[in-house]
């Protein structure tokens, strides 16, 4: 068996030295160094030869590559690398890397062509100026040869490890057995179609009920489908924390019961930077953190003892590999974007592979690896992207930095702060969409963008954050003005009044405006992801409809379907409709006290722990202060904005087995999903919002984008409608865990009664009619969109 190598790769195992050093320097962007590459071919006689193929073998490895030019005239063999900024501050051992991989695509274009001798020359483009800067060297091949195997030589041990490991892997893998002694209901059925979606290559979307065990009946599959498939890596992506911990959790009991075989899977855990950070207020470079001082140097060791922490059945989750980074004294965070090329399993926050600069797909790319995502909680998904491909240019941010920053940008600022005005003088209203990006304010940030990076480029320990938080805000912006199109919009908030034609290109005003390209669909950005890995499954209590989220998200037309049929009976779950009360903004005031006394009642005839869910801070507070003052004998907890990890655990805890009170929270916050309280830890809920999304001028352009995009009539169904009742759904799979838990939910809004609504409810829910002044009436079985008893509550 052959290991195959990149030459990148290769040499970034066996010529990287030194410090880290991540001074900050702009960098040329991914466009930029295409359109430099192809100017510097451009430059070249008509024999010049680009993207060169390039592939040998030594013993067990095959190393492969591609070079950026060759010269057949002049015998002369190019690396092409742009830069920004001053070449000579470029680190030493960043050179020597550069030299490294130029002489392994040297011999093996000597070795292809049969060569005696070689020009090596590394060409570096400044893309400022477009001047070029040749540093060449003459090598015989016999040299070039002996380079090539000692650095082969140097991986071949690791080679073989790696080979033996992945042999290994499979073999367990496929003898690997359920840890349980039995699938739980419906759990089998998910695992059958994700193992099935795996070996057809195919996307899957997966709506399946809580409490069935989605995350280990997801994993177990694809690792079983991984040796046919021939797979490199899982990707495992969830929304928030409480979703890694369940997934580390799964793969830890999958470990622990791999009786046939052991199971030396690597598993590994990605955190932000922020949160793996042993030193925030240092830099990455040897001069300022010690952890970068000689980081790679001491990476070998490291690398090694966490491949032996991993065969020996460890997790290399944040707190072991922070243990094991510092034990060998180098930075957690970059240790584990090292231990990336050498996992099984990665576990992590969509971001790693949805984002625009997502690491995971960036590197699956670069590395052709064969990759199978799992879309945690995917209900999620489509807020989060549009969050990654929205951006937002602030005129207060800017006026801000201009306030501290240096002389050299201080003009390209003020420019940019005039074309704002000039956009402010035009606006009529506080509040505009416009149909086209205003072609002078992106001419002027443009401007804006190569001065900072200018003077970044030529000031790299200079340490200014405003500064570069505005610069990667500006970026990012210019980067999706690039790619603005139907699913996004664009539009300018003013933070006061229009002023007609009076004029306002001073620095004083306050708050001045805000200019937002906001994602609608994310659909067009997530499918090439979606279509870079070997297969993907995105599973979820609530994904439906289901065309909504095919839609939205850019899932394939081919993409599987399956519908896990619920393992809970109706009579676990009491649904209550109460049809006497209104949520709306201008009702709320009514509603609390018809509310905390229909809380109060219940809690009286069956005392336990409840959730209330409301649909603000403001409203919950409200509500909040009537139940203390007219219930005061009922203990009670209220979530908090900005609440903490630690204030969020204190919140759970109060749920205890033989707990009793009311915790009061914010329908799609931290405790509406992805957090389990079996059995008497809650035995019921009250849900006062339809969570529909606040009627404003934002939303209401959403609306008619989504109409736009999808056809009239779905417009308000996908952006008020099924947003909010799915974290209605969400919300309450919070009561109902296990197949032996019971309890009760009242959803609090007369237009619960609605049958479009009601179509939405699981299947297996039955609901009753409830007043909050009166009785419940009988119950009624789920009812569908077209069921005679709700046609005349159909209007809103």
């Amino acid at each position: 068996m052959q290991y195959l190598v990149a030459v990148r790769a290769l040499c970034a195992f066996t010529a990287k030295h030194g410090d880290l050093d991540l001074r900050f320097t702009p960098a040329p962007s991914a466009q930029e160094g295409i359109a430099g590459h192809v100017l510097v071919a451009s430059r070249r006689g008509g024999d010049y030869q680009t993207e060169v193929s390039l592939q040998g073998d030594y013993k067990e490895l095959c190393v492969r590559g591609r070079a950026d030019g060759y010269d057949p005239v002049q015998n002369q063999l190019e690396e092409v690398k742009t830069f920004r900024g001053d070449l000579h501050r470029m680190a030493d051992n960043r050179r020597a890397l550069h030299w490294a991989q130029v002489k392994i695509y040297g011999w093996l274009l000597c070795r292809e062509k049969n060569l005696d001798d070689i020009n090596l020359a590394l060409v570096y483009l400044d893309i400022a100026s477009l001047q070029e800067t040749t540093l060449a060297e003459h090598f015989t091949a016999s040299s070039l040869q002996a380079y090539f195997e000692a650095q082969c030589e140097r991986f071949l041990a690791w080679a073989r490890q790696e080979l033996l490991h992945r042999e290994t892997r499979d073999a367990s893998l496929t003898a690997l057995q359920f840890p349980h002694a039995g699938f739980r209901a419906g759990q089998h059925d998910l695992a059958s179609a994700i193992y099935k979606a795996s070996l057809a290559g195919q996307c899957l979307m997966a709506q399946a009920p809580t409490g069935i065990g989605k995350t280990i009946g997801t994993i177990f599959p694809l690792l079983k489908a991984t040796p046919g498939r021939q797979l490199d890596k899982l990707f495992f992506l969830a929304a928030k924390t409480p979703g890694r911990a369940l997934a580390l959790d799964a793969l830890a009991r999958l470990r622990q019961g791999a009786t046939a075989l052991p199971l030396p899977l690597r598993v590994l855990e990605l955190v932000a930077k922020t949160k793996a950070c042993e030193h925030p207020d240092k830099a990455c470079h040897g001069d300022a953190c010690p952890l970068a001082k000689g980081f790679y140097d001491r990476l070998p060791q490291a690398r090694s003892q966490a491949v032996s922490h991993a065969a020996a059945g460890g997790l290399l989750d944040k707190a072991a590999l922070r243990a094991l980074a510092l034990s060998h004294k180098v930075c957690p965070y970059y240790l584990s974007q090292d231990l990336l090329n050498w996992s099984d399993v990665v576990v992590c926050d969509y971001n790693y592979y949805f984002d625009s600069s997502a690491l995971l797909h960036g590197q699956t790319v670069a590395n052709a690896w064969r990759v199978s995502v799992l879309v945690d909680e995917a209900h999620n998904l489509l807020e989060r992207a549009r969050k990654m491909y929205s951006a937002t240019l602030s005129q207060a941010q800017l006026q801000d930095v201009h306030d501290t920053a240096p002389a050299a940008v201080r003009r390209a600022l003020e420019r940019l702060n005039l074309s704002f005005d000039s956009l402010q003088r035009q606006q009529t209203q506080a509040y505009q969409v416009y149909d086209e990006l205003p072609a002078p304010l992106l001419k002027a940030l443009q401007q804006t963008i190569t001065t900072i990076t200018d003077f970044l480029a030529a000031n790299p320990t200079r340490m200014d954050a405003a500064l570069q938080d505005f610069y990667f805000e500006a970026l990012h912006f210019s980067r999706m003005a690039d790619s603005f199109g139907e699913h996004s919009m664009l539009d300018l908030t003013l933070q006061h009044e229009p002023a007609g034609d009076a004029r306002r290109d001073g620095w004083g005003d306050a708050g001045g405006a805000t200019l937002c390209i906001r994602n609608v669909v994310p659909a067009p950005f997530l499918s090439p992801r979606l279509a870079a890995a070997q297969s993907v499954a995105l599973f979820s209590a609530t994904l439906s409809p289901r065309k909504f989220y095919t839609d939205t998200l850019g899932l394939p037309a081919s993409a599987g379907w399956i519908d896990v049929q619920s393992p809970f009976m109706a009579r676990q779950l009491r649904v209550e409709v109460v049809s006497d009360v209104s949520t709306r903004w201008q009702h709320r005031d009514d509603s609390l006290e018809p509310i905390a006394a229909l809380m109060a009642r219940q809690y009286a005839q069956a005392p336990g722990n409840y959730l209330t869910f409301l649909s603000s801070y403001d409203y919950l507070q409200k509500l909040a202060a009537f139940f203390r003052a007219h219930h005061p004998h009922i203990p009670m907890w209220e979530q908090t904005p900005r609440m903490d990890e630690a204030a969020r655990d204190d919140f759970l805890a109060r749920f205890t087995a033989d707990g009793q009170g009311i915790g009061f929270a914010v329908l799609g916050g931290s405790f509406a999903e992805g957090i389990d309280l079996p059995g008497k830890r809650l035995i019921g809920a009250f849900i006062a919002t339809l969570g529909l999304p606040q009627v404003n001028p934002v939303n209401e352009q959403i609306k008619a984008r989504m109409a736009a995009n999808f056809g009239g009539s779905r417009g308000y169904d996908y952006a008020y409608l099924y947003p909010g009742l799915q974290k209605v759904v969400q919300a309450a799979g919070r009561v109902i865990r296990t197949t032996s838990d019971e309890g009760v939910i009242y959803l609090i809004d007369d237009r619960f009664m609605r049958a479009d609504i009601q179509a939405l409810f699981p299947a297996w829910w039955q609901v009753r009619h409830h007043k909050a002044r009166g009785t419940p009436q009988r119950r009624a079985a789920h009812p569908g969109p077209a069921q005679e008893t709700f046609k005349s509550l159909d209007a809103p």
